[in-house]
């Protein structure tokens, strides 16, 4: 005879190392200045949000989706400049590819599971996917100025044999581009070991390189790398769009695992609509980057802030005397920025900022400097 009710049954049923774990939080931001998640600050001008609405209504939102998005994957290939021979596959955002191409490899062996690697600190979704797909993750420390260390990298491939490398080309939270050559000769060993190479380059739009020009420049030394984006940095974080190309055979492995319907036909329109008006986003980006310049030259300039690193995406790394309480004085002043002090040992009172128009760039640096 038992005492335990039919609930707590049945939450014993949940795997224990999920009932151990913490959801990803989204805080509500309503009344703040939100510059803690990377969006784009500048929404459609007007005549475009008229022409879209008018679109989107036009829709048959009692069909699922369907031939509308190949469509979207053959503007994206354009968009993108995929490789001759590429596949490309569409994500509920590059959320959802990462989980993918972890659950395409999730297997076990005598060795135990397989194993996911990628430098620290990093994107927290490839160690949380491990963890969900029952692979094991290995972080591997960046240097003090978050640089690669290659010999580290490259000992713990040989060591680990991982199934998969996340390597994000730029980098977060840190937004440093990893120098190129060191970048490939990884991938070369990653390769040598029999495994497959995520490119993350989630912060494109910023970055002054992308590695799909070494893809199509050394297909068959690329013939195991998978390049992801999506489109949240272009403009659409609400959308949810993310997409991965690579070689098509390995491609169409990661898409039978792919739910049949996860692209909706709203988002499938509205990323169309974007990709013929990408011109709009592109001067966006620009103006952001040059927001970035006047941004990161504001915060050397400014007493209390210790350290500001190098920038190749839309936020700018800082170390503080104590982010804790910069981060609620901030907070209290309504400017939303992300604490990363305890994400990672060398991120020891380290803020997050995104780059945002000017006009929110000042009200986020008078904030900070009230609250250093």
């Amino acid at each position: 005879m038992t005492d335990a009710t039919p609930q707590s049954q049945a939450l014993q049923r949940i795997r224990a190392d999920v009932r151990a774990m913490h959801a990803y939080a989204v805080h509500d931001a309503t009344g703040y200045l939100k510059m803690d998640a990377m969006e784009n600050p500048f929404g459609l001008p007007p005549a475009l949000q008229a022409a879209l609405g008018q679109r989107l209504g036009q829709l048959a939102l009692n069909r699922y989706p369907g031939a509308r998005q190949n469509d979207l994957k053959a503007a994206l290939a354009a968009h993108a400049g995929a490789p001759e021979g590429s596949a490309l596959i569409l994500g509920n955002g590059s959320d959802e590819l990462i989980g993918l191409v972890q659950l395409a490899c999730a297997r076990r062996d005598a060795g135990g599971p397989a194993k996911v690697l990628a430098p620290a600190p990093g994107f927290v979704m490839y160690a949380m996917c491990a963890q969900q797909h029952g692979l094991q993750y290995v972080g591997v420390d960046l240097d003090g100025e978050f640089q690669l260390r290659e010999q580290a990298m490259l000992d713990a491939i040989a060591e680990h044999r991982p199934a998969l490398t996340f390597l994000a080309y730029p980098n977060n939270p840190t937004a440093t581009l990893w120098d190129e050559a060191v970048v490939q000769r990884i991938a070369d060993a990653v390769a040598a070991v029999g495994g497959i190479v995520v490119m993350d380059e989630a912060y494109q739009p910023f970055a002054s390189r992308s590695w799909i020009d070494r893809m199509r420049a050394e297909p068959a030394r690329n013939g195991h790398v998978l390049l992801m984006r999506t489109l949240s940095k272009f403009g659409l974080a609400g959308v949810r769009l993310g997409y991965m190309i690579g070689p098509a055979a390995l491609v169409h492995e990661i898409d039978k695992l792919r739910p049949p319907y996860n692209v909706s036909v709203l988002n499938c329109e509205a990323a169309l609509f974007a990709l013929e008006h990408a011109g709009v986003f592109a001067a966006q980006a620009a103006e952001l980057r040059a927001a970035r310049t006047d941004l990161l030259a504001a915060l050397r300039a400014m007493p209390g802030v210790q350290k500001v690193w190098d920038s190749q995406a839309n936020m700018v790394l800082v170390r503080v005397a104590d982010s804790a309480r910069a981060y609620e004085g901030m907070k209290a002043r309504k400017v939303l920025v992300k604490n990363v002090s305890t994400m990672h040992p060398s991120l020891a009172n380290c803020l997050r900022l995104t780059v945002g128009s000017h006009a929110d760039n000042a009200q986020m640096l008078a904030a900070l400097q009230a609250s250093l």
